[in-house]
């Protein structure tokens, strides 16, 4: 089974600070770390470190922030073959700041930008190769659409991340495998006149909502709508913790896991990813969730 990655790969700027400064505001920060990132970089971690064959595509730019995101993915264990290297605009950054338990993030997309229609039209034949494709929103939003469709003509699966949130027109949202919104995005993406429960059933085993400490929901095809709760974790950052869901989830709905065993799985995971700081750092290995599970 083999998993493939269309997204963003960002240098993470990180800031530790005793908490999230307010608007106008200057805070003295405790530290600064340069991590690598981005929400495609960090879902393709995320299902390598569970032991999946995860490729990826993207951009990087000719600088030493691409070059470092390049190392780090194959020392992953990501396959990096078909990444853009641009000489034109910079490796995207991420400027994160972690305080409270919680963080805030501004994305500069730099290189990402360039994940265009032509690039995509370059990297069909490998997509075709691979038995399922993961989107996020941190590429153009006309090129991720346009995957889709690719995607749903030849017949393979899609888990479409939709963060940051953005709109998704409902003909994208028919032609995708999975769509996992959180609170927030699926509001976004649906308005406010129906109940997170009303949404579900519309959409049963395709419409996953994450809810942060509350756990992840979905529909089963009985109607049953399932909650699984989250761990209760010690927390130290919860920067990647929604990537690691994600990417967990995917590799065992590839693997052939039903809905309510690969959200199991991919909670566990999430959990454990934010008792860990950094994005990538802390997601956990395949031996690391099965053993939590255990217990």
């Amino acid at each position: 089974m083999k998993l493939a990655v269309v997204g963003s790969i960002n240098m993470d700027m990180t800031v530790t600070a005793e908490r999230i400064p307010l608007k106008g505001e200057t805070l003295r920060g405790d530290s600064i770390n340069y991590i690598p990132g981005g929400k495609g970089a960090n879902q393709a971690v995320a299902m390598a470190r569970l032991g999946a064959e995860v490729e990826m595509f993207g951009c990087v730019g000719d600088d030493s922030n691409g070059r470092q995101l390049l190392d780090n993915l194959e020392r992953a264990g990501v396959g990096t073959r078909h990444v853009k290297i641009s000489e034109k605009v910079p490796t995207g950054i991420a400027m994160i700041t972690v305080a409270e338990n919680d963080n805030t993030i501004v994305v500069v997309p730099g290189a990402n930008g360039e994940v265009d229609r032509a690039y995509i039209d370059g990297i069909k034949p490998a997509l075709t190769a691979c038995d399922m494709v993961v989107l996020q929103h941190e590429i153009p939003l006309d090129t991720v659409h346009y995957v889709v469709e690719f995607c749903h003509e030849n017949q393979i699966q899609v888990v479409l991340n939709p963060a940051p949130a953005a709109e998704v027109p409902m003909e994208i949202i028919e032609k995708v495998t999975y769509l996992t919104p959180n609170e927030h995005e699926a509001v976004l993406i649906f308005g406010e006149g129906q109940s997170t429960e009303e949404l579900l059933k519309k959409y049963p085993e395709k419409l996953i909502i994450t809810q942060g400490s509350r756990g992840v929901s979905a529909c089963l095809h009985t109607g049953e709508v399932l909650t699984v709760p989250a761990r209760p974790a010690k927390v130290a950052d919860t920067t990647g913790a929604g990537d690691t869901l994600n990417g967990a989830f995917s590799v065992r709905r590839a693997a052939g896991d039903d809905l309510k065993t690969a959200l199991a799985y991919a909670n566990t995971a999430a959990s454990l990813s934010t008792e860990k700081f950094g994005a990538q750092t802390g997601m956990p290995t395949a031996s690391e969730v099965e053993r939590e599970m255990g217990r």
